[in-house]
């Protein structure tokens, strides 16, 4: 790898900040960027305020990558299910595709090897058929506002450093889940603690995850293979479960009894329906797979089973609560 710092845009979100204690605790020197510093706080060490990155001036940007060995680009808008924004699509270009162009750009002024692009396995679609994993080289099919933005982002990022020494390296993931986790794994925690009746006993599914410290491992591996790397990978934790056997291994991370009841997928529909988590229901029971081979092969096995991440997952969770 090149001498210099890495540059990680949204150091202070889940995965950004997973990453930057990783180079902390192993000395590896960065550059933390974050949109705004703490109200009435210090700075911390080596964290950089940008503002929006969609709108920082040219020189700013420049600034920001100057001697950099790399670049990952963590910030963005992320997926919002019940998106309630005027206009979520201009929010997503916005955050996802401008953002990230005009990082990429800055990244080729100042000559930075590699250019680490976070993106998503929603770009390829929603859902994958029994035994047919999402591969890297599969079309991009995306089919929200969110995986969209992802999959222009992509795009982009290939166009801008076509023809320069920029080796552009996409990394796509499923839901990524680990200490600090919000969104949907996180009211899953909460339901499967409080031994909610959560019934998808019947469901036959198999979806993949990705464990923070899993990702924050294949990133760091990816920034520093000698080789050119270029294009896209897929990276998930390896071992897809149906939903039902995921609120298992989480009961058992929590000591917990799970309670997953099978019920008709037709009762389920109907109820999704009526209470309008139509949505949820689809991603809950479908299935996504991801085939993260070739990643393996080229920077060997990710250092940490589902079991084990969901273990640490629990172990935050109990912290947290205080149990």
């Amino acid at each position: 790898m090149a001498p210099g710092p890495i540059v990680v845009t949204g150091a202070d979100g889940f995965v950004g900040s997973a990453l930057v204690a990783q180079f902390t605790a192993t000395g590896r020197p960065y550059v933390a960027v974050v949109r705004r510093h703490p109200a009435g706080a210090a700075a911390k060490p080596h964290h950089r305020a940008a503002g929006d990155l969609a709108t920082a001036s040219e020189a700013a940007l420049d600034e920001l990558v100057a001697g950099a060995a790399a670049i990952v680009h963590l910030a963005g808008r992320a997926h919002v299910l019940v998106d309630t924004a005027p206009d979520p699509v201009a929010l997503y270009q916005a955050a996802n595709v401008v953002a990230t162009q005009r990082l990429a750009a800055a990244a080729v002024r100042a000559g930075v090897p590699r250019f680490v692009f976070a993106s998503t396995v929603k770009v390829h679609g929603e859902a994958t058929a029994p035994g047919r994993p999402f591969r890297a080289d599969d079309p991009l099919a995306p089919q929200d506002a969110y995986a969209r933005s992802k999959a222009d982002a992509e795009r982009a990022v290939a166009a801008i450093a076509r023809g320069t020494p920029l080796d552009a390296v996409v990394l796509r993931f499923p839901l990524v889940y680990g200490p600090r986790v919000k969104g949907n794994f996180a009211t899953l925690l909460d339901a499967v603690a409080r031994e909610a009746l959560l019934p998808f006993g019947g469901v036959a599914n198999r979806r993949d995850f990705l464990y923070v410290g899993n990702l924050v491992h294949a990133i760091g591996a990816l920034v520093d293979v000698p080789e050119t790397l270029g294009g896209a990978w897929l990276a998930a934790d390896g071992e897809a479960v149906a939903t039902a056997e995921l609120v298992r291994r989480v009961a058992a991370a929590l000591g917990v009894t799970p309670r997953v009841p099978n019920v008709p997928r037709s009762l389920l529909t109907l109820a999704a329906a009526v209470t309008g988590r139509g949505a949820l229901l689809r991603r809950t029971v479908s299935s996504l797979e991801v085939d993260a081979s070739p990643l393996v092969r080229r920077i060997g096995a990710l250092p940490f089973t589902l079991d084990q991440g969901l273990a640490a997952t629990a172990a935050w969770w109990r912290l947290r609560h205080a149990i």
